[in-house]
């Protein structure tokens, strides 16, 4: 939304405080994590004060630091130093620990068995192993957490799990977090497409349902642009004092100004007026995209239909390397659902081949040609 994100810049440039032009640091601007608390609560029933929001500059680097912030845990049973004498509540806070409710197990944490490589690859650079948690039509089997002795922490994605495109159903929700209350342990709720909800109201974020054993995990990546890396999380109170000591020590900072203009676009209902226009849009192309396969290619199943801006599309066992080179023949970008497997899952849940069609991609004079291509390809 060009025009509406610079003036809403102009704006945010007019009344910034001089303090704004120098470097970021910190959690981030205070009128920002003020909009953000309201809007999350508002929007995704996320529990928050302003205090427990930090800012980041894109979903890696929150879900790096909080990764370093565990791995610290399990390595000395402390966490990373923090600042001394008193909190930010007029609380004494004893240096060196990370509070209670965390229970350092053996270095591992949970992710779905299928996600994205990167986020992977945080975790484990991180210092964390990874333990993979089987998905099936109702989303990761949270219920099986409590057999894995050695895990104290898990990433969900409960609003719409990418690749698959299902959201996890209400009993794995609740099993979740009963979970992490009976064993200390700490959710990630990276909350994937959770605006983007289209036949129903969106699913409330998990953390609304224990902030105490939640990190929620946001980004304008997907409703804005990634080109502004900027995201935010929500933490347990323990936490934010050891991520920001962490934060502080050297990660790269947030653009105030950019979080200047993110919070005026916020405040003056800017944000609320584009998602409405994207979920109006987006919806659209679901529905053609949906109507035109039960037309042309009835034979191929249809999933993750509900949200998001991608669906998958269920073929015959064998198939999805021909039909990617099919679709690369006719110029189009599919990625194939075996490339978000985690391997060491294979035997934990059942496979099948898919393509994901990521329809929120094509500019609009090209999605009619995109789909006409998909047509040939599967027909």
């Amino acid at each position: 939304p060009r025009t509406a994100w610079l003036a809403a810049a102009r704006r945010a440039l007019t009344a910034a405080p001089n303090e704004a032009f120098g470097y970021g640091s910190g959690p981030g601007r205070p009128e920002l994590r003020t909009v953000l608390a309201d809007y999350l609560a508002r929007a995704r029933g996320v529990r928050a004060d302003p205090d427990r929001i930090v800012i980041c500059a894109g979903f890696m680097q929150g879900l790096g630091l909080i990764g370093r912030v565990l791995r610290a845990e399990t390595g000395s049973g402390h966490g990373p130093a923090r600042r001394t004498g008193t909190g930010r509540r007029g609380a004494a806070r004893h240096p060196g620990t990370a509070g209670e409710g965390w229970r350092p197990g053996d270095g591992q944490l949970a992710v779905e068995s299928y996600g994205l490589h990167l986020h992977r690859d945080v975790i484990t650079r991180a210092g964390l192993r990874t333990v993979p948690l089987p998905v099936d039509e109702q989303g990761a089997r949270t219920g099986e957490l409590a057999a894995l002795d050695d895990v104290r922490a898990a990433l969900l994605t409960p609003a719409h799990q990418f690749p698959t495109g299902v959201s996890l159903h209400p009993d794995r929700r609740a099993a979740a977090v009963n979970w992490a209350r009976a064993t200390g342990g700490l959710i990630l709720e990276d909350d994937y497409d959770g605006e983007f909800r289209y036949d129903r109201q969106p699913v409330g974020a998990l953390q609304g349902l224990d902030p105490d054993h939640v990190v929620y995990l946001g980004t304008a990546s997907k409703s804005l642009s990634p080109a502004l890396r900027l995201s935010w999380m929500v933490l347990p109170d323990r936490l934010v004092d050891p991520v920001l000591a962490l934060k502080d020590s050297g990660e790269w900072p947030v653009g105030w100004l950019d979080q200047l203009t993110l919070a005026e676009f916020l405040s003056s209902g800017a944000y609320d007026r584009h998602l409405r226009g994207m979920r109006l849009r987006y919806r659209r192309r679901r529905d053609q995209l949906v109507a035109a396969l039960a037309e042309h290619a009835p034979h191929v199943g249809v999933t993750g239909i509900a949200a998001g801006l991608h669906v998958v599309l269920r073929l015959p066992p064998g198939t999805e390397r021909d039909t990617l080179r099919a679709a690369e023949r006719e110029g189009l970008g599919l990625e194939g659902l075996s490339q978000f497997r985690y391997a060491e899952a294979a035997q934990q849940a059942p496979e099948f081949d898919g393509l994901i069609v990521a329809y929120g991609r094509p500019p609009d004079h090209a999605f009619t040609g995109a789909l006409e291509a998909l047509l040939r390809v599967l027909s």
